[in-house]
Parts: C-alpha cells; sequence; structure tokens
C-alpha cells in the first residue's frame, strides 16, 4: 500500500502520517518510512545531530500494525494508543535511513487491540516494544 491506500486506513494525514508504504504478510505487517532529514520532528532533535525521537519510532510502529485492521476501523472511528510496554531502543535512527516495520496483533479484545513490534534499519534492530490500542467513536 502507497500513502494514497494507507489513507483509506489510517485517520493520519499531512506531518502525522508517518509511513510510506506498508503490506501485510501472513497477519505481519511490514512498513517502511524513509527518513530524508526534512521532518518536522527532526528540527529540534537534536540541532547539528538529527535523530529520530523514539516517541516518533513508537508511533511508526503504531500505524504499522494498524494496516492489519483494514476493515475493521470504520469512518467514524478512531485508533488511540492506551498503552505502551517493554519498549527497548538500541539503535539510533537518522537521517538517510529507510525505517523498516515488523508488527503483529497478538490478543483482541474489542475495543482493544494489544500487539509487538520491531524496527529496523539495515536489518539492524532499532526499537522493539509491546502496545496496545483502542479503535473508537470520533467524539
Amino acid at each position: 500500500m502507497n500513502q494514497e491506500e494507507l489513507k483509506k486506513i489510517l485517520p493520519h494525514r499531512d506531518n502525522m502520517l508517518l509511513l510510506d508504504e506498508a503490506e501485510v504478510i501472513d497477519g505481519v505487517a511490514h512498513g517502511k518510512k524513509k527518513i530524508t532529514g526534512e521532518e518536522w520532528f527532526l528540527k529540534g532533535h537534536f540541532p547539528g545531530a538529527p535523530v529520530v525521537p523514539g516517541v516518533i519510532l513508537c508511533e511508526i510502529l503504531g500505524q504499522s500494525v494498524s494496516v492489519c485492521l483494514e476493515g475493521v476501523i470504520k469512518e467514524n472511528q478512531l485508533p488511540f494508543f492506551t498503552g505502551l510496554d517493554k519498549v527497548k531502543f538500541r539503535k539510533t535512527v537518522l537521517p538517510g535511513d529507510l525505517f523498516e516495520t515488523k508488527c503483529e496483533i497478538t490478543k483482541i479484545r474489542e475495543p482493544f487491540y494489544f500487539a509487538k513490534g520491531e524496527g529496523y534499519v539495515d536489518g539492524k534492530l532499532c526499537v522493539s516494544a509491546e502496545f496496545s490500542f483502542a479503535v473508537t467513536d470520533k467524539k
């Protein structure tokens, strides 16, 4: 899926749609984000030594796993993080890197979804996490 196809699943727009592309293979979401160096979150993190913030890496994982919910998230609903657990940062993600994700849903108790994910650059693990989110009606 390209960004236009992702917009049919994800409510994120403009600067907050952080995936360039994604696909689901055997229940595992594989996402990609090329870090160009022009992203808004790099401007102050850190001047002269830009590093993708950990919270942004977690958001990319969350957006990536959401493609597993194609057809589940309705037009009047939004997915919201409800928890992050066992987050570990192992390698920095820098401008020029291609950040690739592997995420999957591990348990469902509607409206809650539980997942785990990993993010890589050049095959090296940068971040891993367990997380949960709820699909709820827009307020």
